[in-house]
């Protein structure tokens, strides 16, 4: 099992982002300019005049950048309120992609009234790209805090709490025959990160709309996060968003990447023959219940993963639902406290608040620490010679866009 790998910038870039460039690299193979699964009207007025007349780009980084879009910071001349523009090149690899942006434009005018996706203000378009102006969420991406130290990290409660938002959203796409084909930590923000805000679904660059009487099958979607049946190229369904949240959850609560390989190539090869691990070491203070939660989603034939409705139903996100420690944690606290048949036991993944030293003692956890430069995925030297050391630093090679070799096809 190998640490959450911070993917490189590609063809899908987050529509708003807040602190570091926008990761997450897509694999994606370009379709052809008439692409099934596109909505090709939209309500929003395109804009012609200088964006710059009304909105002025804030100074410093980059919110996010991708191969063909960025996103920046910007505020608007006349009310003062913070945005995100996405500006969109409409011309990409000697093809005409204006349909994609204008698919993705349509989608966000669907989704406008749910809190849990990011909202579209307006568009400008000009000769060579379209700027999406879109709702700031200065929470930035949740990956930060899924690799981060102890103290930051998502605890249990947290992930449960925006678990549900998550799935809220992707059941209202859904119902509206959308699905994303691009869930991960890198695609979901927040509306701030101290105190912990609510989530944001961003980047529909690669959704597509779903008819009954219709089958789609396409390779897209990001190396870690594809479902089995987008590698062996049949058909794409609801489910196959499903998968890709059962990843997420699996990474929010361990900030582990559960199939992530040394490569690619091994990477496809874990997912297609399910190469997963529930080991001690990485859910040691993880309920039960969130295990099962994650096991009716890391399930390889799509018809048997449990749906964005059964999911909300599920003992673990359901608010009647207090989480005790998994049966190895209690196991091992019982020991710890020499408790005697019958005695209770602190519960340590539950809403309810703990004394501090209480929790420092029960909620003991792997700190990850990122170190984002080319390499290969390793142990820093340093590292290597502290002795039961907590903190690990991995490198990463950030994988650039490319297509899925046939070969590896499974």
């Amino acid at each position: 099992m190998i640490p959450l790998e911070k993917t490189g910038a590609g063809d899908s870039s987050p529509a708003a982002a807040s602190g570091p460039a926008v990761r997450g690299a897509s694999v994606l193979r370009r379709p052809p300019p008439q692409v099934r699964g596109l909505l090709t009207e939209i309500r929003a007025a395109l804009r012609i005049e200088p964006f710059q007349d009304a909105y002025t780009l804030s100074p410093g980084r980059e919110l996010g950048r991708g191969k063909f879009a960025v996103v920046r910071k910007c505020i608007k001349k006349d009310s003062g309120k913070e945005f995100a523009a996405k500006f969109m090149r409409k011309r990409r690899k000697g093809q005409d992609c204006r349909m994609e942006i204008i698919h993705e434009i349509a989608v966000l005018e669907l989704a406008q009234d749910n809190p849990w996706v990011i909202n579209l203000h307006e568009v400008y378009e000009t000769p060579s790209e379209m700027i999406l102006v879109l709702e700031y969420a200065a929470g930035g991406e949740i990956f930060d805090q899924c690799v981060a130290d102890r103290d930051e990290a998502f605890k249990e409660k947290d992930v449960r709490r925006l678990m549900r938002q998550i799935l809220e959203g992707v059941h209202f796409l859904h119902t509206h025959d959308v699905v994303h084909l691009d869930l991960k930590p890198q695609n979901i923000l927040l509306t701030s990160d101290s105190p912990l805000g609510d989530i944001k679904i961003v980047d529909f660059g690669l959704s597509r709309i779903m008819k009954n009487s219709e089958e789609l099958r396409e390779i897209m979607g990001t190396p870690e996060y594809v479902a089995p049946e987008i590698l062996s190229y049949d058909p794409i369904s609801m489910a196959t968003d499903m998968w890709s949240i059962g990843v997420l959850t699996y990474v929010m609560l361990t900030g582990i990447s559960p199939f992530l390989g040394d490569n690619k190539q091994e990477t496809f090869l874990n997912i297609s023959q399910m190469n997963l691990s529930f080991s001690e070491e990485e859910f040691d203070v993880v309920s039960e219940s969130a295990i099962d939660f994650i096991k009716a989603l890391l399930v390889k034939k799509p018809e048997d993963r449990a749906t964005a409705e059964e999911c909300l139903k599920h003992p673990w996100l359901t608010l009647s639902s207090i989480q005790g420690p998994s049966l190895r944690v209690k196991g091992a606290l019982e020991e710890a406290h020499g408790l005697q048949e019958g005695d209770s036991v602190p519960e340590i993944n539950s809403d309810t608040e703990k004394p501090e030293t209480e929790e420092t003692v029960l909620t003991e956890e792997l700190i990850v620490v990122t170190s984002y430069t080319l390499g290969q995925c390793r142990q820093s030297e340093k590292e290597k010679t502290e002795q039961k050391a907590i903190s690990k630093r991995f490198k990463f090679e950030e994988p650039l866009l490319q297509e899925i070799p046939g070969e590896f096809i499974y």
